[in-house]
């Protein structure tokens, strides 16, 4: 199965080198299920010539945010509003999970209660306990569209995880990010959170292990449903 990740953002570059982009991260995430990758830096007005052109589409996190007016944002929503349609299955994670919810018809704003970073437990709705994952937002959705269905919340985030049907799935956090990784991000980027906040994500990620592969699991299963093309 092939799967197209469209790159909506950039990691620090001093973090680069050590742990690539946020495409490499994707196919790591994602590896042993039997995928192949190719992906577009979406963000740079790169975007596939068809919506057919691969099996699902995977679209990426950024720090900029959906609302925002850049040249890209416009043309990436009418691509993922078509795939939708034609029933290609798309997976959002992040600013992904963001801007597939506006570009289907819902709400994203930066969030009146700040920030989310660090480790955070979520309550997934087919998993008995909660589940940790690293989160590293401001921006939230805050108004659902027509066919989303809740799947996943935290007391911070009530549209944490949405399901549409069996053609899209998006989540919040960040299944991507490994601890070394995160770790990195926090030092190259804290001068942009509140002080307490940068704090508290750096205990958070030292307090323990997140479980990105319940995640991988939950994305692998959901590309590999048999469905057909409208």
């Amino acid at each position: 199965m092939k799967i197209g990740i469209l790159e909506t953002g950039y990691p620090p570059e001093n973090t680069i080198e050590e742990h690539g982009n946020y495409p490499l991260a994707f196919m790591k995430l994602l590896d042993g299920f039997g995928f192949t990758f190719e992906s577009w830096a979406a963000l740079e007005g790169e975007l596939p010539d068809s919506v057919t052109e691969m099996d699902g589409w995977l679209v990426t996190g950024s720090k900029y945010g959906a609302y925002e007016d850049l040249p890209w944002i416009k043309p990436l929503e009418n691509f993922l509003a078509q795939a939708y349609a034609q029933n290609i299955p798309i997976v959002g994670i992040c600013f992904g999970h963001q801007i597939l919810a506006q570009a289907l018809g819902g709400k994203v704003e930066k969030f009146a209660g700040g920030w989310s970073v660090g480790k955070v437990d979520y309550q997934l709705n087919d998993n008995a306990e909660a589940v940790p994952l690293y989160a590293w937002h401001q921006d939230q959705v805050v108004e659902l569209p027509a066919e989303a269905t809740v799947v996943g919340s935290t007391d911070f985030c009530q549209y944490a995880a949405l399901q549409y049907g069996n053609k899209a799935y998006s989540i919040q956090p960040h299944p991507e990010f490994s601890r070394e990784y995160i770790t990195d991000l926090l030092a190259a980027r804290k001068d942009v959170l509140p002080a307490k906040i940068a704090a508290l994500a750096a205990d958070s990620i030292a307090s323990g292990d997140t479980n990105s592969r319940a995640i991988a699991e939950k994305i692998a299963r959901f590309f590999q449903l048999e469905r057909s093309q409208a």
